[in-house]
């Protein structure tokens, strides 16, 4: 089983130019430990994210690291230009020398796609026609395209990818529906459900999977976790609660901007910790924990996020240190379910 890591590069209590330089510090380090890749997230007008041109870090982790696979978790194409942004997957994936993974989404947070004039009732037509675009772009040699949004007309496509036929795809996977395309098209996914409900999602990609692929080998079913490693169980809290309030303030700000409050996360690292979202503790404990959840969920590939919120550089190197010596070589020793 590989292990991965999710960043939302949330903002941090620091000079913003020291918060990116200390995050490829930390990637070199994922890339060191064995990781299997990073995924990155794309927020706009909201501190959760540092990174809202997403290419731009991961060009610069390209020539940082060696061997861990990278990638946007996930573009939000309602706010590019198809032909501009297969330009852009090109370019990352040959600079990687085809580590790049292309994550695709619509952007889950109304408010952020509202700055940018767009209504959440249309985003989902204008993701799935940008998708068209993209796939077609990056597997033809001329673009042709005419839609209800986007029309190219002969584009030569002299940038191509590394990887054959495409950058392998990913989507951040919520319900049955998405199950069901991720499946019938191939994808790899990433859910941030519990393992419970992370369980049904995961047997309906693979109803849907084994109907239509049939025995081919079947993508990535991902699951993502707050994961904080120290020497003692109350160390670890106590780097853990306080910085996962402090994400959780950043990840609902726009909605509190607004005068709502997202329902469907947890509130507070307490109970994060009790619905399996979010562990914390010496290495046995915490592999102990997601050994439980992989077993219950069923996923193939787990993703941790090691720092969010104001964890310090140091704090997450010394997680990450911890949990690449007694956890992760217990994890990928185990065998993904089928």
């Amino acid at each position: 089983m590989d292990i991965g890591v999710f960043d939302h590069l949330d903002r941090r209590n620091v000079p913003l130019d020291e918060h990116y330089a200390s995050r490829l510090r930390l990637l070199e380090k994922y890339d060191a430990a064995g990781f299997a890749a990073y995924h990155l997230a794309e927020h706009h007008a909201t501190p959760l994210g540092m990174a809202p041109a997403p290419g731009i870090f991961l060009a610069a982790a390209t020539q940082r690291t060696r061997r861990i696979r990278l990638g946007p978790c996930v573009y939000c194409l309602p706010l590019y230009d198809p032909l501009r942004l297969i330009e852009e997957i090109c370019m990352l994936d040959q600079m990687s020398r085809g580590r790049f993974d292309l994550g695709v989404g619509r952007g889950i947070v109304p408010y952020e796609m509202a700055y940018f004039d767009l209504h959440p009732f249309e985003t989902e037509e204008i993701y799935r026609e940008a998708l068209e675009v993209i796939l077609a772009g990056l597997t033809n040699e001329v673009l042709e395209h005419r839609g209800p949004r986007y029309t190219y007309r002969k584009v030569p496509m002299v940038l191509r990818p590394f990887q054959k036929p495409h950058p392998p795809l990913w989507y951040g996977l919520g319900h049955d529906r998405g199950a069901e395309w991720a499946a019938t098209n191939g994808v790899h996914v990433l859910s941030n459900h519990p393992a419970e409900g992370a369980t049904e999602l995961f047997a309906r990609y693979r109803d849907v999977w084994h109907r239509k692929q049939g025995s081919a080998p079947m993508p990535k079913l991902g699951m993502t976790r707050h994961v904080v490693v120290a020497a003692t169980d109350a160390e670890a809290e106590a780097i853990a609660r306080p910085n996962y309030a402090t994400w959780y303030a950043n990840l609902t700000k726009l909605w509190r901007d607004f005068g709502s409050t997202p329902i469907r996360f947890a509130r507070d690292f307490d109970e994060a910790r009790q619905r399996g979202l979010a562990v914390a503790g010496t290495a046995s404990r915490v592999r102990e924990e997601l050994e439980r959840q992989i077993a219950v969920s069923t996923c193939t590939y787990l993703v941790i996020r090691p720092i969010f919120g104001d964890v310090s550089e140091a704090q997450a190197s010394a997680s990450t240190d911890r949990f690449a010596s007694e956890v992760l070589p217990h994890l990928s020793a185990l065998k993904p379910t089928s």
